[in-house]
């Protein structure tokens, strides 16, 4: 089972990306199917699974072993990140601030301030960040986001970090001859 999925690197990132287009459609399902509104932390976390799944979709295109490995290396720094977004509003759904005050929603606070002042805003999160309105097995949408990108991360970094497989030989008019 592990060959199979590490031993063909292109199939491994076509799967991961598969997995962020699945959860994108499952997260446009919960806003517009059920009426779930997604607060900022939700919003960074949905980019940043856009851009896994476009880093790991462009690896999984090319044959080249560098093209592969530099797409799984910049989905790698995505899914980090997405991460450590979705622990940072687990982390205010668990641990709630005494004072919540309810924030401006992302389009809201670009449109309103510049791009320097928003974004840290986006990061801090506002009062909707910290409300669970969703749950599945115990675990909030921010919880399975952290567990969905941790093991994005993780098998990333197997991709990143593991040798390229030697070409085991070819054969040539009846002789088999090593590859360099």
């Amino acid at each position: 089972m592990i060959d199979w999925y590490f031993g063909f690197p292109r199939r491994a990132l076509a799967l991961i990306c598969a997995a962020c287009i699945g959860m994108l459609a499952f997260g446009l399902y919960l806003q517009h199917g059920v009426g779930l509104e997604p607060c900022p932390m939700c919003i960074v976390q949905r980019y940043a699974l856009m851009l896994v799944a476009l880093f790991t979709g462009l690896g999984a295109l090319f044959s080249r072993p560098a093209l592969q490995k530099t797409g799984a290396f910049l989905a790698l720094v995505f899914a980090v990140g997405g991460a450590y977004t979705a622990a940072r509003q687990s982390w205010l759904q668990w641990y709630p601030p005494e004072v919540v005050s309810c924030g401006r929603d992302l389009y809201g606070m670009i449109e309103t301030f510049p791009l320097k002042r928003a974004l840290p805003m986006i990061f801090r999160g506002g009062g909707d960040c910290t409300q669970i309105d969703w749950t599945f097995l115990g675990l909030s949408i921010a919880n399975w986001s952290f567990i969905a990108f941790t093991v994005f991360g993780l098998l990333l970094v197997v991709l990143v970090f593991k040798p390229a497989r030697r070409k085991q030989g070819w054969v040539h008019s009846g002789k088999v001859s090593k590859a360099a």
